[in-house]
């Protein structure tokens, strides 16, 4: 009997024994857990599908450009126009008469009207030397002749209100004459300008320029 009593003993240390390292060593693969941070992957080698309601976050593009492209502001001066250039108000060109000078234009305009020239000194051919004088310079003379009485100065002689005024002046400006109205000899003459040259046309510096 003590024989059989010890032998259930070393039986029962041995089943302990065994149990212990079936506790140490046993569950396999069931008790091997993942390293955080480390994908798991199947015996095979290739990573295990995602689970079921996992999602990835969401990838928000940057947001667009609000900011309105830059325009250059738009000049308010016309082209072409500069201070100071000719064809401005108020400024003349060049060649063109400022204010209040008779302008080469203007005074070639009045010279289709016809103009008679007569000699009131007794320098003979005085008449013609007008004459000569204004066609040269594009005026339209169209007769020539002596003229009685006694004129102090020579003179363009017009009717005032009419195309003889204008022409009247223009053409005592150009000769360095006197332009006048007509005066009551004359008054009822032919249109057209009356220019009556005394001697002071002979020594006068600006006739015939």
């Amino acid at each position: 009997m003590k024989a059989a009593g010890l032998a259930l003993v070393g039986v029962a240390v041995i089943a302990a024994v065994i149990g212990g390292i079936t506790l140490t060593t046993g569950g396999g693969d069931s008790d091997t857990a993942t390293p955080p941070g480390t994908t798991p992957t199947t015996s095979d080698g290739a990573t295990p599908p995602s689970s079921p309601g996992a999602s990835s976050p969401p990838v928000s593009s940057p947001p667009a450009s609000s900011a309105p492209p830059s325009s250059a502001p738009a000049s308010s001066a016309p082209p072409g126009s500069q201070p100071g250039q000719p064809g401005q108000t108020g400024q003349p060109g060049p060649g063109q008469p400022g204010p209040g000078q008779p302008g080469g234009d203007q005074q070639a305009s009045h010279k289709w009207v016809t103009v008679r020239v007569y000699n009131n000194s007794t320098i003979q051919g005085l008449a013609e030397k007008g004459a000569k004088d204004f066609r040269a310079s594009g005026w339209n003379v169209t007769e020539i002749g002596p003229h009685q009485g006694r004129l102090e100065k020579s003179a363009a002689y017009y009717r005032p209100g009419t195309d003889e005024e204008a022409a009247a002046k223009a053409l005592a400006l150009e000769f360095g004459i006197e332009a006048l109205p007509r005066f009551e000899g004359i008054q009822n003459a032919a249109p057209g300008v009356i220019v009556i040259l005394t001697k002071d046309y002979e020594t006068n510096d600006k006739a015939g320029s």
